[in-house]
């Protein structure tokens, strides 16, 4: 009597579901980035003291710090890059994680730009349409950088000189911006937060290296075919 074999193996689901889940994943959790980081702004603005001088020019708080490193360029471009790279981790074929990872970073921006102003409009109470809260540029930059950024999200699992590119490019960019266009209402701020973005990018990048070498010295040869005696 033959043992029976049960088959453990995850059902593959249909393109269509698994780009619908994408789609719906980066929506959310673009959303949940741009409420949060609008959220974060007015609670930092209601701490802040902008009538005292001394506060205006030397003042700080942990939640300003908090407030300059997730409404800074390089933490937004990071959001895309990260949910580009949390749709498409379990995706083996390139052509199809690249195009998942720049939907994905599209609409992950779109969505956190439409969430931020919606969430400041109700804050406010303003009486115009929460999507008039935003510049037109912030819509076109979504559209026009959500697409690569995701795409490099999509990379950054691959072996190789491309996933070490893509998995270096958030920290770079971090300091990049952080060294020539720091954000900060005051120098104190602006260098609390410097210091913060530096260190953790060199340590990111350290590790990201590290780790990259130790895996190409680890990665086996081809042998070399010999001929006949």
């Amino acid at each position: 009597m033959g043992a029976s074999v049960t088959d453990h193996r995850q059902p593959v689901r249909p393109p269509a579901t698994r780009l619908l889940t994408v789609l719906a994943s980066a929506v959310l959790a673009g959303a949940g980035f741009g409420a949060l980081t609008s959220l974060v702004n007015g609670v930092s603005d209601h701490y802040a003291d902008f009538e005292s001088r001394q506060a205006t020019t030397g003042g700080t708080s942990p939640v300003e710090i908090a407030s300059v490193l997730l409404d800074s360029g390089w933490a937004w471009a990071g959001a895309a890059v990260a949910i580009g790279w949390l749709v498409t981790r379990a995706t083996k074929n390139l052509p199809v994680a690249l195009t998942h990872g720049a939907v994905a970073g599209v609409l992950a921006l779109l969505a956190a730009t439409g969430a931020y102003g919606l969430t400041d409009t109700i804050r406010n109470e303003a009486t115009y349409p929460w999507y008039e809260s935003e510049s037109p540029l912030w819509w076109v930059a979504s559209f026009v950088l959500g697409a690569p950024l995701g795409a490099i999200g999509a990379c950054i699992k691959r072996p190789g000189w491309t996933g070490l590119l893509a998995r270096l490019t958030v920290p770079v960019g971090a300091a990049a911006q952080m060294i020539v266009l720091p954000p900060g209402r005051n120098e104190r701020i602006t260098t609390i937060g410097q210091a913060v973005v530096l260190t953790a990018a060199a340590a990111l990048s350290g590790f990201v290296i590290v780790r990259f070498l130790r895996t190409e010295r680890r990665r086996p040869t081809p042998l070399t075919p010999t001929g006949p005696d």
